[in-house]
């Protein structure tokens, strides 16, 4: 079977539905075609969710270019979307009279780059901003629009917007050729996936640590991916949620940041070394380096508290920092969003927003469709409720009242909810990513095994069937005990 298609994204990360969500306002037929069973199960998963502000990219690359428009537009894209997103500002701290001039140099980056309100500041502005920065720290780079954001909830925020625009999402769809009917502004795409083919007049390779793949099916530029792997911490909730703090960066990485998150954690992020590709194994090196840096921007953190550590690879384009955004010198109507690693979080909509531009001046006609909805309503979350909300959610259906997961205050309904909406999660770390079903403290050592009944009664499966997250990953074997 193949469907046919205006526009194909290949990759459902941060990047392609950021994409997905601003060509859906146009009267375009759309498909995002995803390898994986769900969304942001790659680079946008493994990330800590900061968006930086601007000042560290070179100026005059891409990265600079959309890195502070992308931070500027996550006030009315979460706005918009429904996600959390908390503006805190950051700092990057600096120790000696070296540091002080590294900071002077970001600080001018920043301001080529269009980042506002850059300043270096002193020991006694450090710790009124952040009372738990060193006190070694002698200066640091203050920047009032440094946020961050659960990646994830950003991609699926994205995409859901985009499906109810009319977008359609294909997983579990790993693109295994492509074929090109016709030539220059006559070529045709078409896709083989397991799950049949899809045919497009425009192609977008937003496929994260594969994009270097669909380039060579698709005959156009040919490059290499490493695979700049990090590990992160994440630690347990505490009464006050850290600004981010930055040390001096290195040449190659941002270095280890210790930043809170939407949801009240901190997170120890992110080491860089080049490894194998589709290395996620923690390495306690690694969980050393990233607590011993940790310390050295908090030192009170009591790195005891210690929840999840996990991994990812940055999509980083052999021999360039830079991202690579634009049409394909070599096959037309095949449009790249590659090389997207650190910030690209922070780029998203700015990404988008350039995808659109570069697609109008290829000359891609593009006309808003009369029936366009920005707005997506964000699911209920029972944890954040008010009183009053809770009691209405309870009064409205008695599953709200049936706690699930007991670290975050997840009820039954809230689970439910998460696998129905469109496009919904179909496995227990789909749930998880939704509705935060195991992301506490116990790590689903409690709730697992009812999210996985739940999940089973609303996909119409057996438990054994139900996946802990992609193809091949389920918990279960065998007849279970005390299910009928």
């Amino acid at each position: 079977m193949t469907e046919t298609f205006d526009i194909a994204i290949v990759g459902a990360g941060i990047t392609g539905c950021a994409i997905a969500r601003q060509l859906a306002r146009f009267d375009l037929s759309i498909c995002v075609v995803e390898a994986a069973n769900d969304i942001a199960l790659g680079a946008s998963k493994a990330n800590g969710g900061l968006v930086h502000a601007g000042y560290d990219p070179a100026p005059g690359t891409v990265k600079a270019q959309v890195n502070a428009r992308g931070c500027e537009l996550y006030g009315t894209w979460a706005q918009e979307l429904g996600f959390l997103f908390c503006r805190t500002g950051s700092m990057v701290l600096g120790f000696n009279d070296e540091d002080r001039a590294h900071l002077e140099q970001l600080r001018c980056n920043g301001l080529a780059n269009g980042v506002p309100e850059l300043s270096i500041v002193g020991p006694d502005r450090i710790h009124e901003l952040e009372p738990r920065a060193s006190a070694d720290a002698t200066c640091a780079l203050w920047c009032p629009s440094t946020g961050f954001v659960d990646p994830f909830e950003v991609a699926i925020a994205a995409l859901e917007n985009a499906v109810a625009n009319g977008v359609t999402f294909m997983r579990s769809a790993p693109v295994e050729a492509i074929e090109i009917a016709g030539s220059g502004d006559d070529a045709r795409f078409t896709l083989a996936t397991s799950t049949g083919n899809v045919r497009c007049r425009y192609l977008i390779n937003a496929a994260g640590n594969g994009a270097a793949d669909i380039s060579h099916m698709a005959g156009a530029e040919e490059f290499q991916m490493v695979w700049r792997q990090g590990n992160i911490v994440v630690l347990d909730k505490e009464p006050r949620t850290l600004m981010p703090l930055y040390p001096v960066p290195t040449p190659v990485s941002k270095g280890v940041i210790v930043t809170g998150t939407v949801h009240g954690n901190t997170v120890i992020t992110a080491t860089a070394a080049v490894r194998e590709p589709g290395d996620t194994q923690t390495y306690a090196s690694d969980v050393n380096a990233l607590l011993t840096g940790a310390r050295k921007l908090v030192p009170d953190l009591d790195t005891r508290r210690v929840v999840r550590a996990f991994a990812g690879g940055r999509p980083v384009i052999q021999r360039t920092n830079d991202f690579f955004i634009g049409q394909s010198a070599v096959v037309p109507g095949l449009f790249q969003a590659s090389g997207i690693q650190s910030p690209g979080v922070a780029s998203a909509p700015a990404i988008a927003e350039r995808m659109e531009l570069v697609m109008r001046e290829s000359g891609v006609e593009m006309h808003e469709q009369t029936d366009w909805n920005p707005i997506r309503r964000a699911p209920d979350d029972f944890d954040r409720a008010s009183l009053a909300r809770k009691e209405e959610l309870i009064e409205s259906d008695p599953a709200w009242g049936q706690i699930v997961c007991r670290c975050e205050t997840v009820p039954e309904a809230e689970i439910v909810a998460a696998i129905r909406r469109q496009p919904g999660a179909v496995s227990v770390e789909g749930v998880k990513r939704r509705c935060r079903a195991g992301m506490g403290r116990c790590q689903s050592g409690f709730c697992q095994s009812r999210v996985v009944a739940i999940l089973a009664r609303e996909l119409g499966c057996d438990p054994g069937e139900v996946l802990l997250e992609d193809a091949g990953s389920w918990l279960v074997e065998g007849p279970l005990k005390g299910v009928r």
